[in-house]
Formats: structure tokens, C-alpha cells, sequence
């Protein structure tokens, strides 16, 4: 055993000098002489599963108590029974609704296995708003998308409760200020999409299908759109969409915003678009501008300003609005609530002021759907 230690050494003398050489041999040796009596100095301290999730091992922001409540007694409650319902339900309807995808996805595609993270979501919540003069009134909300994607080609299938296009300018802008009573009626439309790129960066779209009502009414639509950063500091984001409608015609959408951090956790936004409205042969656009803020792990704020206008009979401001928007996360990554006090000023009121606060609890159905949109 020395022998060899002793021939490695010769080498190591001959190719990297003496001093290296005697250093790595001083170790070598030390190691050949003690070697079969070394042993771990080191030892494995084993944690129980109780000890590492107890209530003083969580970060503070968990809890929304006090440290002293920690092991206080649940307290019955009408407010306790109704949350733990809900709670349930969230359990036994969300698998549920992300397997409905998945077992679509599988059965078009053909394939044993699906994408993960498709966008199928359900949405159900109540609102109440309440104006100048008008009591407050509870309105219950449902919105859907059941969006499968095969695993072949990029070909989607989307069925959804009601299409941006659908939608007039300025409702989109104020959806989440309106109740489903001030809302356009919806209609379910649905229809397969395929998905490719122009170069490496803009992502297009093609959508073929038809409003799921009798008769239908078939439509196509092309969108492009386009996300990139001009420098550290500046996030831009574009979209243009033309889309046509057996009954209401064709029409186009183009759609522009920029971002950036404006310091202590805020981020601004500017926000542009421009629509085609071939039944009133006009334009309508937009211009807001906001600002986005997460206070906590629960909560966000998002003050917005924006102004709408028209082209007939001649370019004129329609509306203005300012409105905050105050989430809060109620439970997990599904359950939120949202305070929204706003003032719109419309053209037909002679631009004065418009006050309302609504609030709204809202719980998402689904494996992945993004809680911020």
C-alpha cells in the first residue's frame, strides 16, 4: 500500500515540483495510515412532520389572527358553516371541472396522455352594487371556458360563455364595476383554434366556430399579438384582431399597451385601443391609464383613469371613469373578494358624476386557472 503512495508521489514530484508534491504526500500518507479507522462526524438530526408545520414555524403573513389565537377553539357560526360549505365544494367541483378538459383533450387528440395546465375554468360568485339613491342589490355571476388542447398539432377547441368581440369598448373596460344585470347579454360560442408564430416572436391565432344558439352564426377570427421589452425599464405589449359574423359583419380590433416599474412595489400601465363597429360604421377607443400594487399575500390594489370616445358624428368624448379596485384573497389560490368604488362621467348625463361601489365574492373552478386574471 505505502509502496504505491510512495510511486504516485515520485510522479507528482517529477511534473509539479517538490513543494506541491511534499504537501499532497503529507495527506496522502496520512490518509493510508488512518484510513480504516475513520468514521462519519457528522450526524442527521431528524425533524417530525408536527414539529416542522406547527403555527410558530409558519412565515406571520400565513395567518390573518393574532399568535394568541393560534389554538383557540373554532367558534359556530352561521359565517363558519357557510365558509366550510364552500370549502367543499371547491374540493369535490374543481377536480372535477379540470378532469372534464382533460378527458376531452385526450378523447380528440386520440392520445393516452394530455397537456397539462389546459385554460379550462369555471367562475361563480354574486356581486351587490350600490349607486346614488339605490339600495344595494345581490346579483349572482357565471362565466365559463372549457379550452382543450390536443397533443398532435397546436389545435384547440374553445367553448366559452361569451367572446370579447361580443362585447361593446366601453363595457370591457368597466366590466369588473358592472353587475350581470348591467351587462350585455351573453351568447356561448364555440370554436376550434389553431395556433402558430410569425418568426420568433408574434403569436397567431385563427379561430373557426359559430354562437351556440339556434340558428347559428358562424365567424371567423385571426388574432396577432406581440409582447417584448425595449430596454430594462419598459415592457410593450400589441394586438390586432379582425373577425368576421355571419349576421353582425366583420370588424377589427387593434390594441396597444406599455409597462413599467415605477418604485416601492407599484407598476404602471398604459393601455390603448382602437375598434371597427361595422353595424354603427364607426369607431370607438379607449385610453386608460393605471397602476398595480401587491400590499400583501393577499391583497392588491389597482387605481385606474381612462376616457372613451367615438367617431360619429365626429370624433367626441363619450365617458370618462376612475375607479380602485381593492382584492383580497380569501382563501387559498380561488376564493376572493373585491371592493370597487368608481365615478363615471357618461355624455348622455351632461358628463356629471356617476358614483357606485360594488362589491363582489368570487370562487374559481379549476386546476390552473391564473387567480389575477
Amino acid at each position: 500500500m505505502k509502496g504505491s503512495w510512495w510511486t504516485l508521489a515520485d510522479l507528482f514530484r517529477l511534473r509539479l515540483g517538490s513543494s506541491f508534491v511534499r504537501t499532497v504526500t503529507a495527506l496522502l500518507f496520512l490518509f493510508s495510515t488512518h484510513s480504516h479507522g475513520i468514521e462519519p462526524v457528522f450526524k442527521v438530526q431528524e425533524y417530525s412532520i408536527p414539529d416542522i408545520l406547527t403555527p410558530e414555524k409558519l412565515p406571520i403573513s400565513f395567518y390573518t389572527f393574532e399568535p394568541d389565537e393560534y389554538w383557540a377553539e373554532p367558534k359556530d357560526s352561521y359565517w363558519m358553516g357557510f365558509s366550510n360549505f364552500i370549502l367543499r365544494q371547491e374540493r369535490i367541483q374543481g377536480p372535477k371541472v379540470q378532469s372534464l378538459g382533460n378527458w376531452a383533450d385526450r378523447t380528440l387528440s386520440g392520445e393516452t396522455r394530455n397537456l397539462p395546465n389546459n385554460e379550462s375554468y369555471l367562475r361563480l360568485g354574486f356581486a351587490t352594487e350600490s349607486e346614488y339613491g339605490d339600495p344595494a342589490q345581490f346579483e349572482p355571476e357565471a362565466r365559463f371556458r372549457l379550452d382543450i388542447p390536443t397533443t398532435k398539432r397546436k389545435l384547440r377547441l374553445v367553448i366559452e360563455s361569451e367572446s370579447d368581440e361580443l362585447i361593446p369598448l366601453e363595457e370591457r373596460q368597466r366590466d369588473r364595476q358592472l353587475t350581470e344585470a348591467d351587462r350585455t347579454t351573453g351568447t356561448a360560442t364555440g370554436a376550434f383554434r389553431y395556433l402558430s408564430q410569425i418568426g420568433d416572436a408574434i403569436n397567431l391565432s385563427n379561430d373557426i366556430g359559430a354562437k351556440l344558439r339556434f340558428p347559428p352564426d358562424a365567424f371567423w377570427r385571426a388574432t396577432a399579438e406581440k409582447r417584448w421589452n425595449a430596454d430594462a425599464d419598459w415592457a410593450f405589449r400589441a394586438q390586432q384582431r379582425f373577425y368576421y359574423y355571419h349576421q353582425e359583419g366583420w370588424g377589427a380590433r387593434t390594441w396597444f399597451s406599455a409597462s413599467r416599474d415605477v418604485g416601492n412595489g407599484w407598476r404602471f400601465w398604459s393601455s390603448s385601443e382602437l375598434e371597427w363597429v361595422h353595424s354603427d360604421s364607426e369607431f370607438v377607443a379607449s385610453q386608460t391609464f393605471s397602476t398595480f400594487k401587491r400590499i400583501n399575500n393577499r391583497s392588491t390594489v389597482n387605481p385606474r383613469v381612462g376616457v372613451l370616445g367615438e367617431s360619429k358624428p365626429n370624433w367626441r368624448t363619450t365617458s370618462a371613469f376612475v375607479d380602485l379596485t381593492w382584492r383580497y384573497r380569501l382563501h387559498s389560490d380561488w376564493l376572493f373578494a373585491e371592493l370597487i368604488p368608481a365615478l363615471t362621467f357618461p355624455r348622455e348625463k351632461s358628463f356629471k358624476d356617476q358614483g357606485s361601489v360594488l362589491f363582489r365574492v368570487e370562487m374559481f373552478f379549476s386546476g390552473s386557472i391564473n387567480p389575477d386574471f
